[in-house]
């Protein structure tokens, strides 16, 4: 009886086993009807998907002139800064000035008490009056004796006491000089004035504050901005460029950019003034001056600009938008279309770069077609749709066929949903645009998963 059983179950598993067997196979064989060939992605082999075409956009690789710019971050550096200090000690009477206003070279800043300069002016007068009196008194003895040491009156010594007084008289009334000098000097100290064009900053010191000489705060800054100058720095080995176009007498031009780097609306525009003369050895580079007028005041002192220098100008060079390039394990290659509406990968050799195009040195001729959009589902060889880049739409076109193609991606999915809820479980098969006898297919694998499903049901 035991074996009996035991032969039973036996069967019993293997029966089971072969239907399991049975609908497993039913149910996957649907599947991979509908997967497209891996091709079709871009990842294949050659030769995967043939027939199929991508659509693609390219333009025509032209020649063009490209301008050769040297970037880097530079500082807005004043011509002149000058902190204001009082030359006198007094007490402040005056501050003529508002901060931030502009002034011109010799306006009248701060006034300091005046009086005691003034009476120190006044003693210094009166001295040199006395002396200059007794000066003009020796001078007349002087041509008396003169007299009477002709008619040999008097001793010839007595004559040269008298020159040596009068060259004493005009050693003093020449100190008293020195001195009236000096006190009409601390008198005009006693107003402050601007010794240099510029804007002036905050106010240090407050009327009725007394001040002095040796004060290193100063009264207020004042700042040069018209005009102005950007200093920032190179790499060593742009260095040789840089010289060949100074030595040359040309103007190099350099622009100010913000931190947005706007080539529409630069801060500035202006030229190199100069190049330091040593090269820093912890940087390697080597630092450069450009002078701005900033008549509209946009740059400010110690602000952080981009700065881009024209140093060469490349004409008739051929170049090609820099979205058509990619980078490989072999370098740098674009997609070139052929005439029989193919593609070859191309490797090529860059150069400069302005805006969104970019010299090429080899490997395209000007009037090639480029690829610029669709590269990734591109492989060697694979056949291509130019419909929307022979209608001119560009990238705008290719995104437009995209979006095009996602919509119809999704209407056969909701078609495939309908037909069979099993097949809505995998979207990934609907990546790449299906064959016409794709979508038949699906719904006769959805008709016999609902036929296996029913079987199994009973």
């Amino acid at each position: 009886m035991s074996r009996r059983a035991w032969l039973g179950g036996l069967l019993v598993c293997a029966l089971g086993a072969g239907a399991a067997y049975y609908f497993y196979f039913k149910e996957a064989a649907p599947q991979e009807a509908v997967r497209p060939p891996e091709g079709a992605r871009g990842f294949g082999k050659k030769g995967d998907g043939a027939g199929r075409t991508t659509p693609v956009v390219a333009v025509p690789a032209k020649k063009s002139e490209v301008k050769v710019f040297l970037t880097s971050l530079g500082t807005v550096t004043p011509v002149r800064t000058v902190t204001v200090r009082s030359r006198v000690d007094g007490q402040i009477m005056r501050v003529l000035f508002r901060e931030g206003q502009l002034v011109r070279q010799g306006d009248v800043l701060v006034e300091i008490d005046p009086r005691p300069f003034q009476a120190q002016l006044t003693q210094v007068e009166g001295q040199m009056a006395r002396d200059a009196a007794l000066l003009a008194n020796a001078r007349i003895d002087l041509d008396r004796y003169r007299t009477l040491l002709a008619q040999d009156s008097i001793a010839k010594q007595q004559l040269d006491t008298q020159e040596a007084l009068v060259r004493q008289y005009e050693g003093t009334v020449k100190v008293d000089q020195g001195l009236l000098d000096n006190a009409r000097l601390q008198l005009a100290y006693s107003r402050v004035i601007a010794p240099i064009s510029g804007r002036l900053g905050l106010r240090q010191v407050d009327e009725g504050n007394v001040v002095r000489a040796g004060d290193t705060a100063g009264l207020v800054v004042i700042t040069q901005q018209q005009p102005i100058t950007v200093i920032y720095s190179l790499p060593q080995d742009t260095l040789p460029a840089v010289m060949k176009r100074v030595q040359s007498g040309e103007k190099i031009p350099v622009e100010a950019l913000d931190r947005d780097q706007n080539l529409k609306t630069p801060l500035a525009a202006g030229q190199l003034l100069t190049v330091d003369n040593q090269i820093d050895t912890t940087t390697g580079t080597v630092r450069l001056k450009a002078q701005f007028a900033n008549d509209d005041s946009r740059l400010f002192p110690n602000q952080f600009v981009n700065v881009r220098m024209l140093i060469d100008v490349r004409r008739d060079v051929t170049t090609v938008p820099s979205a058509a390039l990619q980078r490989g394990a072999r370098g740098l290659f674009v997609y070139v279309v052929k005439d029989d509406r193919t593609v070859t990968l191309r490797d090529v050799k860059t150069g400069p770069t302005e805006a969104d195009a970019t010299v090429i040195e080899t490997g395209v001729e000007p009037g090639e077609l480029i690829v610029v959009d669709g590269m990734d589902r591109l492989r060697e060889g694979a056949k291509v749709d130019l419909a929307a880049a022979d209608k001119g739409a560009g990238r705008k076109g290719g995104d437009g066929e995209r979006r095009k193609g996602g919509g119809n991606r999704r209407k056969d999915g909701d078609a495939a949903g309908k037909s069979a809820e099993p097949a809505a479980a995998q979207p990934a098969v609907e990546a790449a645009p299906a064959s016409p006898g794709a979508e038949p297919e699906r719904k006769k694998g959805g008709g016999n998963r609902r036929k296996g499903g029913d079987k199994a049901a009973e």
